[in-house]
C-alpha cells in the first residue's frame, strides 16, 4: 500500500532525530578538541548555504536590525554547541546527551520571560520532576566527568535562552537565511575567542588553521551535512503534515538515540554505573510525560537549525 503524507513524515522526523543522535557519537570520533571541531562544522555549514541563490536573496532582503538580532543569537548557538562538544571531551556522549535533556527544565523558567508569554506552574513542575534524576546522573559517573555534566548543564541552558529567543523572531526570517546568520555570526565568535581560549578553558582550545586528517575531515564532513543540514531540511518537510504533540514525542527520542548508540558504537555502559542509566529513566520520563499533558497544537513553522536540534523544533 502507498504511504500516507503523515506515515512518511514521521519516518523523515525519526530519520532527522536519529541524525541528530549521531551528532553526539562523532563528537566524541571526531580527535579534534571542541573549539576547533565546532568552528569547523558551523564554516562547513555556512559555506554549504553560502552555494544558495535564495539565502544571498533573503539576506539582502533582512532588515540590518533583524540581522543584529539574529547574529546575537548566533553567538549563544556558538556557546551552546562549544559546551556540548566540550561536555562529550570532559565526559562521554552520554553524559552530554543526557544533560542536553534538561532543557524543558531551564526552558520552563527562561521562555516566559525571553519570550513574553505567561508562566506555566506546570512546565515548572515538569523542570522540578527531573532535578531527582540529575543527582543520581552525577552519582552514577565516575569523578573524573563530572565536570562534563557541569559543562553539559551549561550547554541546556543555552539551549533554553537561544530557543525562547529564536520563537520570538522566528516568524520574521526566511529558516536557511537565519541559520546562516546565526552560525555565520557563531564562526565569527569561535574565531576571535581562539586566541584567548588557552587561557580561559584550556581543555577546550585547539588551532583553528590546522587541516584536519583525512579522518577528522570525513567525521566533520558527516557532521555538517549529514547530521546538520539533512534533517533541517527533512524537518522543514516533514513538519507541514505533523502536530506539535507527535514532534515533540519523537524529537525527546534525541537522548534516549544517542546513549543507546554510545553503548553499542563506543561501549560507553562499561564506563556508567546503574545509577547513571536510573537518574537518565526518571529525566526522560519528566521529557516524555510533559507533550502528554500538554494541550495539543497544530505546527505553525519549522524552527532554525540550531533550535532544532536542540528538540525546541516547534513553536
Amino acid at each position: 500500500m502507498p504511504m500516507t503524507a503523515t506515515a512518511r513524515a514521521q519516518l523523515q522526523i525519526h530519520l532527522c532525530v536519529l541524525l541528530w543522535g549521531f551528532t553526539a557519537i562523532l563528537g566524541k570520533l571526531i580527535l579534534l578538541p571542541a573549539l576547533p571541531l565546532v568552528w569547523w562544522r558551523m564554516l562547513i555549514v555556512v559555506a554549504a548555504l553560502a552555494l544558495l541563490p535564495r539565502v544571498w536573496r533573503g539576506l539582502l532582503a533582512m532588515p540590518s536590525r533583524l540581522r543584529l538580532a539574529y547574529a546575537g543569537i548566533g553567538l549563544l548557538v556558538a556557546l551552546h554547541w562549544l559546551t556540548f562538544y566540550g561536555a562529550i571531551k570532559l565526559a562521554n556522549a552520554s553524559v552530554a546527551a543526557t544533560c542536553i535533556a534538561l532543557a524543558p527544565a531551564f526552558t520552563a523558567v527562561v521562555e516566559p520571560w525571553l519570550a513574553r508569554r505567561p508562566f506555566s506552574p506546570r512546565e515548572l513542575a515538569f523542570g522540578l520532576a527531573v532535578l531527582p534524576g540529575v543527582a543520581l546522573v552525577v552519582g552514577g559517573v565516575p569523578d573524573g566527568m563530572r565536570s562534563g555534566i557541569v559543562v553539559g548543564a551549561l550547554s541546556a541552558l543555552l539551549v533554553a535562552i537561544f530557543g525562547s529567543l529564536n520563537k520570538r523572531l522566528v516568524e520574521h526570517g526566511d529558516p536557511l537565511v537565519v541559520t546562516a546568520v546565526e552560525l555565520g555570526a557563531g564562526t565569527l565568535l569561535l574565531t576571535a575567542l581562539a586566541p584567548a581560549m588557552p587561557w580561559l578553558f584550556p581543555a577546550f582550545a585547539g588551532d583553528l588553521w590546522a587541516l584536519p586528517g583525512w579522518r577528522d575531515g570525513l567525521w566533520l564532513l558527516a557532521l555538517s551535512l549529514l547530521c546538520t543540514l539533512l534533517p533541517f531540511a527533512l524537518a522543514l518537510v516533514a513538519l507541514r503534515h505533523l502536530s506539535a504533540y507527535a514532534v515533540q514525542l519523537v524529537t525527546n527520542l534525541e537522548p534516549v538515540y544517542a546513549i543507546v548508540l554510545a553503548m553499542l558504537l563506543l561501549g560507553e555502559q562499561r564506563e556508567l554505573g546503574g545509577l547513571f542509566y536510573l537518574g537518565v529513566a526518571i529525566i526522560l520520563a519528566a521529557v516524555f510525560l510533559q507533550p502528554l499533558l500538554q494541550p495539543r497544537r497544530p505546527v505553525e513553522h519549522a524552527e532554525i537549525l540550531g533550535t532544532a536540534e536542540a528538540r525546541q523544533i516547534v513553536d
